[in-house]
């Protein structure tokens, strides 16, 4: 199995991207955190589909603006498990893709920006401080940030959640240069419109058929997609890959 004997932590894994991460990375033999802020009970379930499967999982309540509940999260992850090899920063701060309630720019407040900025930038901070100490004790570690193709292609201008993704670009390429002689790989998935989730699901038919078709695949992405693309830059099949920025959007842009 490509991640046997492998321990990671999904952060926002109790739905969509985040559920569907845990269940690909449990099936492929790691040991996964089942991160989550307050749906408790979405995450036991993903923590049930996983281990009725016989993969190894278990529920981690914590908000990834938090460092200090993330920290004992990470800990308590770490001790059940023996380790922490794998990040995968996932987590989406209240934000939906509303393309008609979609807030102008003269109509944006700082304090929007900086709600993105916390749950992207400042949770990633949080998360990787504490991995770290975990990863160096394990000789190495894989940490994944999901980012979006709107940094690219700003079909619909979500000024905030772009902003704060963009921001996460240069985080993990500087975090890949710093980290890559403790033998630590950070690499970035942007994700394309992927349907269907909580936060995709108020995008208009129109938005859907406009992706649909300026696609080369012909079709939206789905949370497996990502899934797939995690579990690649998880294993040993990406690991001389670092501070690489890939979009899983069917070839709608080419980064």
């Amino acid at each position: 199995m490509l991640l046997e004997n492998r321990v990671a932590l999904v952060t926002g894994a109790s739905r969509g991207i985040g559920a569907a991460i845990a269940v690909e990375l449990a099936a492929a033999g790691a040991a996964v955190g089942v991160n989550y802020r307050a749906g408790q009970d979405a995450a036991e379930q993903v923590v049930r589909e996983i281990t009725e499967r016989g993969g190894r999982a278990i529920a981690l309540q914590a908000d990834v603006r938090d460092g200090d509940a993330l920290r004992a999260a990470t800990d308590n992850l770490a001790g059940e498990f023996g380790g922490l090899d794998i990040l995968v920063n996932n987590a989406l701060h209240n934000y939906r893709f509303d393309p008609v309630n979609n807030k102008s720019f003269p109509n944006m407040e700082w304090a929007d920006f900086q709600d993105q900025i916390d749950g992207t930038v400042k949770a990633a901070y949080n998360s990787c401080q504490a991995a770290l100490p975990h990863f160096h004790a394990r000789g190495g570690g894989r940490i994944i940030n999901i980012l979006t193709n709107l940094i690219t292609f700003p079909v619909v201008q979500y000024h905030s959640y772009t902003t704060a993704k963009s921001a996460m670009l240069g985080f993990s390429r500087n975090l890949a240069a710093e980290l890559g002689p403790a033998g630590v790989t950070v690499n970035m998935i942007a994700g394309g419109l992927i349907m269907t989730t909580a936060a995709s699901e108020p995008t208009t038919p129109d938005v859907q058929e406009i992706v649909r078709g300026s696609t080369p695949l012909r079709r939206l992405g789905t949370p497996s997609d990502m899934a797939a693309a995690v579990l690649a830059f998880s294993s040993d099949l990406l690991g001389f890959a670092s501070g690489q920025y890939v979009a899983i959007d069917g070839g709608l842009t080419m980064p």
